[in-house]
């Protein structure tokens, strides 16, 4: 009895099969979009991407922090301004009460509009809020 074999057909259907597998993996990483789409394509590779994903997540969300602080701190400056307008009118109404021409009928009107004043700037301080959080008491 002979056995024959097709040493050409058994290394042509090999390294057929082992192109077909490259494609493959070719397509996939095309189709991802990724380099390492699992860690037997490159194992320490996918470990630095891991940590590199990490890291950028962690300074995507120090960016957002800092966005926050920078409304915080915006809206702050809002509320702190038109206190300083009110405290500025206040003054502007010490200097005028306490010119000589002014008779005690005046200085009750100026009276009536300080108190008015000092109320303003405690309804501002007590809505003074930041996401929840009161930012003037």
């Amino acid at each position: 009895m002979i056995i024959n074999h097709n040493l050409s057909a058994m290394f042509a259907q090999r390294v057929q099969n082992e192109a077909a597998q490259n494609v493959q993996s070719d397509m996939e990483k095309l189709s991802s979009g990724l380099r390492i789409n699992r860690a037997g394509d490159d194992a320490s590779g996918l470990a630095v991407s891991e940590k590199m994903r990490a890291q950028i997540r962690g300074l995507n969300q120090a960016s957002r922090n800092a966005s926050d602080g920078v409304s915080f701190i915006q809206t702050t400056e809002g509320y702190l301004q038109e206190t300083q307008d009110i405290l500025q009118r206040l003054r502007e109404l010490a200097v005028q009460s306490s010119n000589g021409i002014y008779t005690s009928q005046d200085r009750q009107q100026i009276q009536v509009e300080v108190s008015q004043l000092v109320d303003e700037v405690d309804r501002v301080a007590s809505q003074a809020q930041f996401n929840g959080i009161n930012m003037l008491t």
